[in-house]
């Protein structure tokens, strides 16, 4: 099911939120506004510079910049938290929305260049086991607005230019978005804002066929990595409440069918738990469930989140279960593991965030100071 996002597309203040608008709409609205469609494109150069006043954009007349001003804001995110991990290779970002809702993000520095990995929706409802996000449920979906500001406000904290590539892998499922992550997307690549390349852009899905399949008709080249987590429909059950919905041979048959429309290789996740899906037999099941596709196989050590009871395989059985794929012909590789140290998996900092909220305000309760308020919160901290 999909839900309707609701944000700060229609604020109290009757002003919307410009970056939900793909430069092509802006162009509508230059129309409707009776000014000069090229406009659109100084607008949103300006935007996706990093731009957060109308004021800023000197090349617009005083007029245009007034008429901006009363019909749009420029949407923000506030700063909660930004820690940075002890070897400096990840920096994770809680940020506040309008609503007060909180997501997070993360960068993340590889050898290649510096990756953001951002979320698409409040909570999530897939109910995988292993996954903090999911805790809460689903709140509401995120609008390609507020997926743009994780951008812009990570570009302005981090350095402009520096972020080379995009991962949809934080908070959320995207394909359960559908419509406002593929606005995204696009607005994301447009020439005339941030100009990303689709090659440089990573879906990941948990394995929502009908949407994985839509997605192959879009015509886009975005990289897609699909959450297998087991080689079995019985394993794979008692790990992830969607393969309830699809069986594990429908999900790798999508993945194949997005191969065949897009030519681009799918990368099949798969989360090693100590004792559940981690054995040298779930290893040969795994190849042969994948044979015959030229797919990737991404291996990730279990990140514990502590309230699931599942822990994280020994190294031992990770290196095993690599050998026995690679044995298979398999183009298998290990996840680099960042953040650790700075609760790197989605949903694990703000699970803890609203823990320590929730007893501050518990210890207040019994005259005990609490701590601050999210709206009070200082950021890099």
């Amino acid at each position: 099911m999909e839900l309707t996002s609701n944000p700060n597309n229609n604020m109290s203040s009757g002003k919307r939120d410009i970056l939900n608008l793909s430069p092509e709409e802006l162009k509508e609205e230059m129309t409707v506004m009776g000014e000069k469609p090229f406009h659109a494109g100084q607008i949103t150069r300006w935007l996706y510079k990093g731009t957060t006043s109308f004021q800023e954009m000197s090349d617009l007349s005083g007029s245009l910049q007034s008429k901006l001003d009363s019909r749009f804001v420029i949407g923000t995110l506030q700063q909660l938290k930004r820690l940075v991990s002890s070897d400096h290779q990840a920096i994770k970002y809680l940020y506040l929305l309008l609503d007060d809702n909180i997501i997070e993000c993360v960068v993340l520095k590889y050898h290649h260049g510096v990756t953001l990995c951002l979320s698409t929706q409040v909570g999530c409802a897939m109910g995988c086991r292993f996954c903090a996000s999911t805790r809460g449920g689903l709140v509401r979906n995120l609008t390609a607005g507020e997926m743009v500001a994780q951008v812009l406000s990570v570009q302005r904290d981090h350095g402009l230019g520096d972020i080379g590539g995009l991962v949809l892998m934080g908070c959320g499922e995207p394909l359960n978005n559908y419509a406002d992550v593929l606005k995204f997307i696009r607005q994301i690549h447009d020439p005339g804002g941030f100009d990303m390349g689709y090659r440089n852009i990573t879906l990941s899905t948990c394995g929502l066929v009908p949407q994985m399949r839509r997605l192959a008709e879009e015509g886009l080249s975005i990289n897609l990595a699909v959450s297998l987590h087991a080689p079995s429909d019985v394993l794979r059950r008692k790990i992830m409440k969607v393969a309830n919905a699809y069986t594990i041979q429908e999900v790798v048959d999508a993945g194949r069918y997005y191969y065949e429309k897009t030519g681009r290789r799918v990368t099949f996740e798969y989360t090693l738990i100590d004792g559940l899906n981690d054995r040298p037999e779930h290893a040969r099941e795994l190849a042969a469930l994948l044979d015959g596709f030229p797919c990737h196989i991404n291996l990730i050590p279990l990140n514990e989140n502590g309230e699931d009871g599942l822990r994280r395989s020994s190294e031992r059985s990770v290196r095993r279960f690599e050998t026995e794929l690679e044995h298979a012909g398999k183009n298998v590789t290990r996840r680099r593991e960042l953040g650790l140290d700075i609760q790197g998996a989605c949903g694990q900092l703000k699970a803890a965030y609203l823990e320590r909220k929730q007893d501050g305000l518990r210890r207040s309760d019994h005259g005990i100071r609490g701590i601050q308020s999210p709206g009070n919160s200082q950021g890099n901290q």
